[in-house]
């Protein structure tokens, strides 16, 4: 029997190839977009994370109930205490972010991002190497070390695969260190990190206040989260006694991995776009169930015609969803390989090396098994009604109809299914509107200065030549006065801070005359800085004046401060001449005099979510002459241009100088938004298709709904009405539908936007351009949609009108 039904449903869509190809081709888009976002959901929020028994991994962190602030650093010490005390778990490991520069003899040096972690770690997450062996107790504590394990990432790249590389003797931050171990292909733990050394032999003589590693633990059987946070909020207490000045306030708490790794923003932008692929399944399935409806409308004599046989309405509704269930299942194949290509495409936007390891997805079985379940689920949504519908008619007058050509009939569901259609399409228009202009925005985000005539790079000083800070500050001094000869180069500034890519020290700051009690003193960001860094930026000072180059290469206790310090520390009064110094056991301790005041600059990535000033200053480089200097250069052309001969300047400075980093300012800046950029055009793909489907919609609705009222429109025009008229009745009837749907769509998008708040970025959820240009927009492509089934009506000659009646 089922054979049977499927052989005739392939026979009646061989008949209707018209019918069949757009039916296929608007389920494929539907069913693409939404396996696509599934392999996304499925790769980032639903896999678990790939470890040995994730469900029992906790990461510990620490918690400030009166100043509601979560923080998952630790130190060191708090973690030794934690661990010896605790008896809920089976291990506590830790680790802490890095960066080494690794190097050989004869070989160029290059900085990684690394981490340092407890021998037990790896063991934890049930890693273990491809090559060599795992870290051992004995090597993790004071005066151990000098191992190091890679990742496949590094082999390949660095070693290009080297068969004998365990063993090899290499130079990690100058220091000599043995590879002995390479971890498993995509393996990068916690994030990015492409080498891995242990923590004890360099954090064991931590202070307690130095709160820089994020303890992982494995929760032993039956110990609920509930039970651990109860023993280590018991624990923090007792250190919060001991330990006064360092703990006081601080409790621990415990998350899962998830809450850790996966941003909630994040999360909620891909459920934001399987909701949005979904509206768009939606109105692909309301396209086909018109076209189904359609058919029906024009195969009732036929089907009138079984049932005189003495077909079971059961047996008709069975065929009709037969041949519904072929058309999905058809669909499948070209829905995947459009979801191949969309995931392909959206994978290879992301920028390398800035992803975290475990994000990743892929068309595989289970993006398989749900593009069959969607298909299933929409030959039951787009097939169901018109089978039913189909099933139900008069049969002595359909057989009685069919001998005089088809009736009229007036169809609710197929208005119902076009006004859907609508309010679907501006729901899915209004939120690709607002996160490509969220995108739009962030692109053309004011810094505080021009980013275009930037490049930017960091130049790590390794060995013990630079322990000392003169001899960095001596350094620093060279490669600016290099860099500055160069043709083609206007400015050049060293400062550990470079501007959209973080630096500098926040610290709290005494306010001289202005004395606070201790802990709320106001904070700021302190960065050193080479002259001539305003200048290199292309800001002007606001008042005051900038630094001359003998305060700007020494130590001058002077400073410029920027408008939202200025703002805080003295709002009513002028700061040129005012003084201020970091609080005791901050270095430097010098006051400082502030002589300018300068406009607010971004320090950090564009974050949307996060995109407050604060305050920052800015002293003479002598202060703080970093390792990692930052190099910020101010170029006459094109940036990117510059960097091979500033490449060279740096090498004959000193060639064991590591160079990463290096971007124009514009590349920079993308870095820190790079993720919108994806969602804008993820939600654009769905809007468009959303609207090009609701198009197709609305002119199939109208264009069937013209054929079946040739003889009616033929009688009218006989009689005397003008072909405006007949023009002016069939769009009025497209344009109420259209405007219903209109606004309908627009009510669910402010509901659905309203949520969308703290993702977007310069623009309301509630944006009136928006909604109304959607809503102008929707209803003029409603109005074409129906000109032109209307002007085909108006040319209908009355008299093959009045025969064929």
């Amino acid at each position: 029997m089922l054979l049977t039904d499927v052989r005739y449903a392939l026979r009646r869509l061989w008949l209707s190839k018209g019918f069949a190809t757009v039916a296929i081709l608007c389920l494929a888009f539907g069913i693409g977009l939404n396996t696509t976002i599934f392999s996304i959901v499925d790769g980032v929020l639903l896999k678990p994370f790939p470890y040995a028994d994730p469900d029992r991994l906790r990461v510990l962190g620490l918690q400030n109930a009166k100043q509601e602030t979560y923080d998952n650093w630790v130190s060191y010490p708090d973690l030794k205490d934690w661990k010896a005390a605790s008896t809920s778990f089976e291990s506590i490991a830790l680790f802490a972010f890095r960066t080494f520069t690794v190097s050989e003899s004869g070989g160029e040096p290059a900085r990684y991002p690394a981490a340092l972690v407890s021998w037990d770690l790896f063991p934890m997450l049930g890693i273990q190497p491809i090559q060599g062996r795992m870290f051992t107790p004995d090597q993790d504590v004071p005066g151990g070390g000098g191992v190091v394990l890679i990742s496949h990432a590094l082999w390949l790249r660095r070693y290009q695969l080297d068969p004998n590389i365990v063993g090899r003797k290499v130079l990690v931050n100058a220091a000599p260190a043995v590879i002995i171990g390479v971890m498993p292909e995509r393996f990068e733990f916690p994030e990015t990190q492409k080498l891995w050394m242990l923590a004890t032999p360099v954090m064991f003589n931590d202070p307690r206040g130095n709160q820089t590693l994020m303890p992982f633990a494995r929760l032993k059987p039956g110990v609920t989260d509930a039970q651990a946070v109860a023993e280590l909020k018991g624990i923090s207490h007792r250190l919060a006694e001991q330990y006064p000045d360092t703990n006081k306030d601080w409790e621990a708490s415990i998350r899962t991995l998830s809450d850790e790794f996966i941003p909630k923003s994040v999360s909620r932008v891909i459920w934001l776009m399987m909701a949005g692929v979904t509206l768009v399944l939606f109105i692909a399935c309301s396209n086909v169930a018109n076209l189904q409806l359609a058919r029906a409308s024009a195969r009732r004599r036929e089907i009138s015609v079984r049932a005189a046989l003495g077909a079971e309405r059961r047996r008709i509704v069975t065929q009709l969803l037969t041949e519904s269930v072929v058309l999905s299942l058809i669909s499948v194949p070209l829905g995947l390989v459009l979801a191949q290509v969309g995931s392909r495409l959206i994978f290879d936007m992301m920028p390398p090396d800035q992803v975290p390891y475990y994000i990743t997805w892929q068309v595989d079985w289970r993006s398989f098994v749900f593009s069959i379940f969607v298909a299933a689920s929409t030959a039951v949504l787009f097939g169901l009604f018109p089978a039913l519908q189909a099933s139900r008619g008069d049969l002595h007058g359909d057989l009685k109809e069919g001998t005089r050509g088809n009736s009229v009939r007036s169809s609710p569901l197929r208005s119902g299914l076009v006004v859907a259609q609508i309010a679907l399409a501006a729901v899915s228009l209004i939120g690709a509107l607002l996160f490509v202009k969220t995108f739009t925005n962030l692109d053309s985000y004011n810094a505080g200065f021009d980013t275009r005539p930037l490049l930017t790079m960091r130049v790590f000083m390794t060995g013990e030549v630079y322990d000392a800070a003169d001899a960095r500050g001596r350094r620093v001094e060279d490669l600016v006065k290099r860099i500055e000869a160069l043709p083609g180069v206007e400015a050049a500034v060293a400062s550990e801070l470079v501007p959209l890519s973080g630096g500098g020290a926040e610290t709290r700051v005494m306010v001289d005359g202005s004395p606070a009690p201790p802990g709320q003193e106001p904070a700021t960001v302190i960065s050193g800085v080479t002259p001539h860094f305003h200048r290199t930026l292309g800001v002007t000072i606001a008042r005051g004046r900038d630094f001359t180059d003998a305060e700007g290469w020494g130590r001058a206790p002077v400073a410029i401060i920027n408008e939202t310090m200025a703002r805080l520390l003295w709002p009513n009064a002028d700061p040129i001449g005012r003084r201020f110094r970091p609080v005791a056991n901050v270095a430097p301790q010098d006051w400082f005099e502030v002589i300018g005041v300068a406009p607010d600059i971004k320090h950090d990535e564009i974050d949307p979510e996060d995109n407050e000033s604060y305050s920052a200053a800015y002293v003479p480089v002598g202060y703080r002459p970093p390792r990692n200097t930052g190099l910020t250069i101010r170029t006459t052309g094109l940036p990117g241009g510059l960097a091979p001969a500033v490449r060279q300047q740096i090498r004959e400075a000193d060639s064991n100088l590591v160079i990463s980093g290096v971007r124009t300012m514009d590349e920079q800046k993308a870095l820190g938004y790079w993720q919108y950029g994806i969602f804008g055009w993820v939600f654009g793909t769905i809007g468009v298709v959303g609207l090009l489907l609701a198009a197709i919609g609305v002119y199939g609705v109208l264009s069937y709904s013209v054929s079946q009222r040739v003889q009616e429109i033929g009688v009218r025009i006989a009689l005397g009405a003008g072909r405006s008229n007949v023009l002016r009745l069939i769009v009025t009837h497209g344009m109420w539908l259209s405007g219903i749907g209109v606004v309908v769509g627009l009510g669910l998008a402010a509901v659905a936007m309203k949520q969308t708040q703290t993702l977007l970025f310069g623009i309301s959820w509630y944006d009136p351009i928006v909604f109304t240009a959607v809503a102008i927009f929707l209803l003029v492509v409603a109005f074409l949609a129906s000109a032109l089934p209307a002007l085909r009506a108006t040319k209908v000659d009355p008299l093959v009108a009045l025969r064929g009646e």
